[in-house]
Parts: structure tokens; C-alpha cells; sequence
């Protein structure tokens, strides 16, 4: 696949690598103590590995809706809409060809920012109406790194973008992010069902082990089958997550205007998986901050909406502020 990989910087201590293929982040360097460089997202050394490990969705903008749509079904315009299933009976991550393995356009190119762009057309793994996409990654200031996701429908349709890196703040080969810290801005979750998909209506975080609302270590309490949960975002300007590895010292803060963020803190990853610079990933080596809409909105009416009317516009934002902690 012809695909074009990009290097921006924020002028001092960060940089990102990216891929037109998948609109995707292949690399994110940030310092820890002492200045000490390393790349905190889970990859692969080349595009051809992301082409022949594509079950991971490493740092991919999925879409056109990611996470779980139950049986790949819902209600739509006096009829229902039939979607791909591509996890069992199940939609995940925009179907078999999702945005994640298409070739990407390059917009606009320059030392600290890319913005890629893909046409989605009526009918694309079965979402009504065409949709127009655009990803920008661009550093706005030293250590901090913005993702801005728009979509254009030229009908009614349905749309949740994501980005789905994998983060371990100690770097390549540092094995389990276990005793990495989180603290996440939500008072409420969506307990899962075995197929991974939400049960009905959110459950208060306190006494379970999906309080983060202090900073605690990920594998301090770990509910069985490990996290892949939506939680439920408070409106409010402080940051959705933040995140630090206390040896290396390196944390990072995200923003989000979405009402949701999925941690996944890779259970299901294989043993032996291979990575960059010669690294071998298994479970838990690396954990994703998807922020999102709710997990199968679209056959929830309490849940945030997905909905886009014809010619409306979905913005999606994040960002990322990067600090050494003490």
C-alpha cells in the first residue's frame, strides 16, 4: 500500500511520527526526568507492520462508528439500518473496512501539523449518507499535542470518530503498564455484558474498580476480564484523564469535548505481538484513552446522541498536554 509517513515536532522536546494509512499516530516521543526521551505509543516499526497486525487498531482513527453496535443494528428513518459485523454478531470500529485501513489523503503537511482526509460514500459498511472526514494532528504549543476530528454528512447519519492509541508512559519494552497511575474525571460507568456491550444505564463508580477519580495504579484493582469500559465524562474544563509512570516521571493530561472515554488496558493483545525496535507485547502492555460517544448510542435513547443531521458538522477534540512529574 502506498502510504505517506510524516515527522512533526513541537519545537523543543516532542515530536509525533504519522501515517496516511489509517490517519494514524506511529509514534509519540515525549521527555521524562532528566530530559530522558521515549515513544509512549504501543506500533510498529513500518506501515507494513500496522497492514499485518490490523486487529490491534494501533494508533488508527477509527470510524465511521467506533466501538459496538449490538447485532450491527438500529432503528433508522421507519426502518432499520443493517451495518457490517465484524466482531461476531457484533459492529465494531466502523467494520471490516473500516477508516482504520483506508489510505488517507494529505491535506496539509507542515513542520509541527498533518491533516488527512478520506471520502466516506452512502452506503460504506452499510451507514446511510456520504460523509466527508478530515484528522488534524498539530502540536500548538511546546508538550502539547491537539487531534481535531471533523465529518461533514450530506445526510442524516450516524458518526463516532476515535483515536486509538495504545499509551504506556514508560516506552517500548518496559512490559505491563500495571503500576502506571490514572485518574479519570467520571463519576459513572457502563457495565459490559460478555460481548463487550453496554448493559442499560450508567452505575456510580464509588466502592468498584473503576474509581479512578483519584490518581491510582491501573492494576491496583482490576475487574475480571480486565477494563474495556465506557466512563461517563463530567462537564467541566479540567482535564478527562491524566496519566503518569512514577519511575520515568513522564505524565500526560487529556482534554476531550466528548462525553465518554473508553479504557482499554489491552487484555486481549496476544502474547509475543510484536512492536517496534524489537519489542514483544502481550497483555496489559499498553492501555487506550478513546474518547468517544457512548458504546452503541445509536440503540440507547438516554445515551449522548451520534446523530448528524444533513449538513452538520461533528467535531471531535483532544488534546494532549505532556509534564514531568515530581
Amino acid at each position: 500500500m502506498d502510504a505517506e509517513v510524516f515527522i512533526i515536532s513541537d519545537g523543543a522536546d516532542c515530536s509525533a511520527v504519522l501515517s496516511s494509512y489509517g490517519a494514524r499516530l506511529m509514534q509519540l516521543w515525549v521527555p521524562g526526568r532528566g530530559g530522558a526521551l521515549a515513544d509512549i505509543v504501543l506500533g510498529h516499526d513500518d506501515v507494513q507492520g500496522y497492514l499485518d497486525h490490523p486487529g490491534t487498531y494501533f494508533g488508527a482513527t477509527c470510524g465511521r462508528y467506533a466501538n459496538r453496535i449490538a447485532g450491527g443494528r438500529f432503528a433508522w428513518a421507519g426502518g432499520v439500518v443493517q451495518l457490517d459485523c465484524n466482531e461476531g454478531v457484533n459492529h465494531l470500529h466502523g467494520g471490516a473496512l473500516g477508516f482504520d485501513k483506508r489510505a488517507w489523503e494529505v491535506l496539509r503537511a507542515d513542520a509541527r501539523g498533518v491533516t488527512f482526509g478520506l471520502h466516506s460514500p452512502d452506503g460504506e459498511m452499510g451507514f446511510p449518507g456520504a460523509l466527508e472526514v478530515e484528522v488534524r494532528y498539530e502540536f500548538t504549543a511546546p508538550g502539547r499535542l491537539q487531534i481535531v476530528m471533523l465529518a461533514w454528512a450530506a445526510a442524516d447519519t450516524v458518526v463516532n470518530l476515535v483515536n486509538h492509541a495504545y499509551f504506556n508512559m514508560a516506552g517500548q519494552g518496559s512490559g505491563a503498564a500495571d503500576g502506571q497511575l490514572l485518574q479519570i474525571g467520571a463519576d459513572w460507568y457502563l457495565p459490559v455484558d460478555a460481548a463487550l456491550l453496554p448493559l442499560g444505564a450508567p452505575v456510580d463508580v464509588a466502592g468498584t474498580p473503576f474509581d479512578f477519580r483519584e490518581l491510582r495504579a491501573i492494576g491496583a484493582d482490576v475487574p475480571a476480564g480486565g477494563f474495556d469500559h465506557n466512563f461517563c465524562l463530567k462537564d467541566g474544563a479540567g482535564p478527562a484523564v491524566v496519566a503518569v509512570d512514577p519511575v520515568s516521571g513522564r505524565g500526560m493530561r487529556l482534554f476531550t469535548n466528548q462525553p465518554g472515554v473508553q479504557l482499554y488496558t489491552g487484555s486481549y493483545l496476544p502474547e509475543g505481538l510484536p512492536g517496534k525496535v524489537g519489542a514483544a507485547y502481550g497483555a496489559r502492555a499498553g492501555f487506550t484513552l478513546e474518547t468517544q460517544v457512548w458504546p452503541d448510542s445509536p440503540n440507547h435513547a438516554a445515551y449522548p446522541s451520534a446523530v448528524v443531521k444533513a449538513g452538520g458538522v461533528d467535531r471531535h477534540e483532544m488534546a494532549f498536554e505532556f509534564f514531568v512529574a515530581d
